[in-house]
């Protein structure tokens, strides 16, 4: 098993929502169109004429191209006339457009000073995001005071990015004194919100017990919880829990199971266990873990890509 690290990135898009749905296909889908674009003309208007909050949703509508051709460029135009009034949101999403590239010149100082804006209204992924810049020097000069700062406020405000952000700084300690009580408290927070990389890392925790007394059925139950989300990492993890039967029974086919899972997924280090295991196994045990794999698929099977995540090397899995 594995420890994965949160990247700082964070970004939260608004979508429109169509019409509900009428009996007859042909004239629904006309009415929604037409009722889109007068939603659309009705926007725009209210945009030029200076409200804030149209100015922002109509960024959105850009950025997300759910009701119009994909434009940033004309998004970073209203999210910068929601900025200039004040709009929290609107600054963390111009932030985000400066930080990436995204329809206009990629400009970390600018990404900074927009987040900073946002963030000191109490916007919490913008505190997150802000923090992210601080820790590594981009647009800012580098300060892991900041970024701890920042990260925390972000954390306190339910961020779930910023819990496992925090909790990944005092788990490597980086540039920070290592703490393994707070790594813990954070990943559990994040862990308890549902966010399945917190859950993973949590239950990393416990299988080392750092910051948490070792308990291998709480490894065992984090871990799960993460797989059954789609978190390939998890399911190759929950894997290798049941080879060698800790926090669970020792089951061969399920492990052999879950790795072929996490093989599906593209992790490697699940395709390595499958070759080890089998040579262990008999072939009656290998055609139920495979016949068990492909009825599981439906229901574990989906690969989930969370945003914001880096792999970090740390693993309970021993290295071949």
């Amino acid at each position: 098993m594995r420890f994965q690290k949160c990247l700082a990135i964070a970004v939260v898009l608004l979508y429109l929502r169509p019409g509900s749905a009428q009996s007859d296909p042909v004239s629904c889908a006309s009415k929604r169109q037409t009722a889109e674009s007068t939603k659309l003309l009705n926007l725009r208007r209210k945009a030029e004429t200076g409200d804030a909050s149209a100015q922002y949703i109509l960024g959105n509508v850009y950025v997300n191209g759910s009701s119009v051709l994909r434009d940033y460029k004309e998004a970073a135009r209203w999210y910068s006339a929601a900025a200039a009034q004040g709009s929290a949101s609107a600054q963390f999403m111009l932030g985000y457009l400066f930080e990436h590239g995204l329809g206009v010149s990629q400009d970390y100082a600018e990404a900074a000073r927009q987040y900073r804006a946002a963030a000191e209204q109490g916007h919490a992924i913008a505190e997150n995001n802000l923090a992210g810049l601080y820790q590594h020097g981009r647009g800012v000069r580098k300060d892991v005071n900041q970024a701890v700062e920042w990260y925390r406020l972000s954390a306190e405000h339910g961020d779930t990015t910023a819990q496992c952000n925090l909790a990944s700084l005092y788990l490597l300690g980086r540039d920070v004194r290592r703490n393994y009580n707070e790594a813990a408290r954070w990943f559990r927070a994040a862990a308890e919100q549902g966010f399945a990389v917190a859950e993973n890392n949590l239950a990393f925790m416990y299988y080392r017990g750092l910051g948490v007394p070792r308990d291998y059925d709480q490894a065992a139950e984090w871990t799960r919880r993460a797989a059954e989300q789609g978190y390939v990492i998890a399911k190759t993890d929950l894997g290798y829990l049941y080879e060698q039967g800790k926090g669970v029974p020792l089951d061969y086919v399920s492990a052999y199971m879950w790795y072929s899972l996490g093989a599906a997924g593209g992790d490697a280090r699940a395709s390595r266990e499958l070759k080890d295991l089998s040579k262990v196994m008999s072939r009656k045990q290998i055609v139920d873990a495979k016949n068990r794999a492909s009825s599981s698929a439906q229901q574990w099977g989906k690969i989930t890509d969370f945003q914001g995540i880096e792999m970090s090397g740390t693993s309970f899995i021993p290295p071949h």
